[in-house]
Parts: C-alpha cells; structure tokens; sequence
C-alpha cells in the first residue's frame, strides 16, 4: 500500500446475532428491518443479500433506497415519510412498495390507490413531528382494512421510567379502536428493548441491530480502525495539537494515528476517549484534526508505527465512544466518509 488509509468492515454474523437476540424478545409481531441512509452505514445493498432470510421486511426513507432493496428483495417495503405525488404513488404500486401516509396533503393520492398498494396511517401519539392527529381519526376511516397498517413513534422509549412512554401507548390504543381491521405497529428499537408487549404486528428497528444502544447482549457491528504513523515524545509541560488542549503534565509518549474527522471520527472527541491500539486501551489526547488523531500511549510500550488503532469494534463499543462525548452512535456510524476503505 503507498500510503496507509483508515478501514471500515462490517460484521454481519453480529447484525444476524443482534437480531435474533431482538426477535427473541418480541411476543407476536413481524420484524422490520430500518436500513435507511445506507443501513446506518453497513450497506444496504450487502444487508439485504446477508440478511434478507431473517427479516420480515424492510423501512427506508428514499425511494431509490426501496428501489434498490427491491432488486434483491420480494418482502414487503415500507416508505418511512411516504410520498406525495402521483409519479411517486405509481412506481410504488408497481413495483409493490407500501408507502406511510401523515399528512392531509396525501389524502387524494392515497384514496385512488388504496386498493393498490399497502398504506401505513402513521398519528401523531406525541412525537409531534409527522402524523394525523386523533380528531382526524374519522376522515381516515375509509383505511381501516387488513392490508393497511396503523402506526405511530415513540419519542422517549431510550427512557423506560419517562412517562411519556405510557401516554403514548394509551393514546395509540385509543385510535386503534377506530382502525380495528389494520395491522398495527409502534415499537422502534428501544420500544423493543423496554416494552415488547407492545409489539403487535410489526416491530420497526433500527439502531439495535447494528449494537448502536448499551445492551450486554447487542455487540458494535461496524469495525472503524486506522493505522499509528508515529510515534512522540511529549515532555512535562508541553502542548498538543490544534489549540493546544491537552499540557502534559508529566512526560508522555503519544501515537499519531492516521484517521480524522475527514475520515468520519468526531472532531470535537474529549480527551480521555478510548481507543484500541493491538488490543490495548488507551485515551486520545488532544483536539482530533482533519487526518490525525493523537493518544496516549505511555504505559504501552510495545506499541510501533504501522500497528493498527482500533476506534470503534465489537471490542470497543461504538457506545463508548459516544456516551463519552455526548454524542448518539447513529451519528458515528453515518459519518465515515468516501475515502475510508470499506469492507465485509
């Protein structure tokens, strides 16, 4: 290799255990795979041509991503936040996609093709972003068939204890007394974890099957790792890096690591975040830049040029790192960029 270059793989023997680790807790329901923006980061397309026997089917955002899924896929695809023109409504009636109605907008175009195509009626239960309200219940009644779906999204379910969560579910209760022909559907990954009696007919998960939530039993997919290009002497007192954040406040050896935010790791990482270098962990010192990032490699004195640091992996939870600095691991997993080496 003429120069070295961070690497991503993805795992997707841990996405498969993920899963059925999930499906494990359901007690009804068929389980949706949420692969939007690139599955997360894993690849759509190579999700669906590993996975596509343990799912039931699958959620995406854009058109083109249902499109894609479905040269690989005959199970059923939902529009997450639909679509809104007659061209949309025509090439997801062709080519069998089901698409979220919310808004009044939709209305006209979900009429004519309500025997076309599945419909997902998505309320609003208190997310109060996308969704029909629950005086709009008698407007949508003519939807109230068993190819259709009723849906609605929990905003607090990461919190088991906020109540929020219990209002929720009433109120999706509550209209579901007037869609009592539809499948139903509100559990999201968390919803999953903390409340799978609620799971009905479809459960729609994201985050969890890529180990992007604290769970003992869901492991980091996506393997993010580059390699030390130098290595320093740091004496008592000294600066390093943009701003010179971190001062030494003893002699120190730092490691170089070839990796920066260009690459998709955050710029703004405290010092003290944890990294791998052959397995053993140690903390970045000093403000991450463009290319580089520095750590602390003083109590590790094996460590040498071309060794790999691991930034994130099944080892090195992606949580870790984004619990430590404030951060969600949906953010970190759809930031790597085009120049990372990707891999499965």
């Amino acid at each position: 290799m003429i120069e070295p270059k961070a690497e991503l793989s993805v795992d997707f023997e841990i996405i498969q255990s993920n899963i059925s680790y999930l499906k494990s807790l359901l007690r009804e329901g068929a389980f949706m795979a949420i692969i939007k923006a690139n599955a997360y980061g894993h690849s759509l397309e190579d999700f669906v041509k590993n996975l596509d026997d343990i799912v039931d089917g699958y959620g995406v955002v854009r058109l083109e991503e249902a499109l894609a899924i479905r040269k690989n896929s005959v199970k059923p695809i939902l529009l997450m936040q639909g679509l809104y023109n007659e061209e949309g409504f025509q090439i997801a009636s062709k080519n069998n996609l089901s698409i979220t109605i919310h808004h009044p907008s939709q209305l006209n175009l979900a009429k004519e093709f309500n025997s076309k195509l599945n419909l997902w009626i998505k309320f609003n239960t208190g997310m109060n972003r996308l969704g029909f309200e629950v005086d709009d219940s008698k407007k949508l009644i003519d939807f109230n068939q068993e190819e259709n779906c009723l849906m609605s999204h929990l905003a607090c379910a990461d919190n088991p204890a906020d109540e929020m969560n219990r209002n929720q579910f009433a109120l999706f209760e509550k209209i579901s007394e007037s869609f009592n022909k539809t499948s139903k559907s509100i559990l999201n990954s968390a919803g999953i974890i903390h409340f799978p009696e609620y799971s009905f007919d479809w459960v729609r998960c994201g985050i969890a099957m890529y180990g992007g939530v604290p769970n003992e039993y869901l492991k980091t997919a996506m393997t993010f790792r580059s390699k030390v290009i130098s290595i320093r002497n740091l004496r008592k007192g000294e600066r390093i890096g943009y701003g010179g954040r971190y001062i030494a406040s003893e002699d120190k050896k730092i490691a170089v690591i070839y990796c920066g935010y260009a690459d998709g790791y955050p710029q703004n990482a405290l010092d003290g975040t944890k990294i791998l270098i052959n397995s053993h962990e140690c903390s970045i010192l000093g403000r991450v830049s463009m290319d580089l990032i520095t750590a602390d490699i003083t109590e590790l004195p094996n460590i040498k040029e071309g060794d790999w640091a691991t930034l994130w992996s099944p080892e090195n939870s992606i949580n870790l790192v984004s619990n430590y600095n404030d951060l969600i691991s949906y953010e970190l997993m759809t930031k790597i960029t085009n120049r990372v080496i990707k891999s499965t």
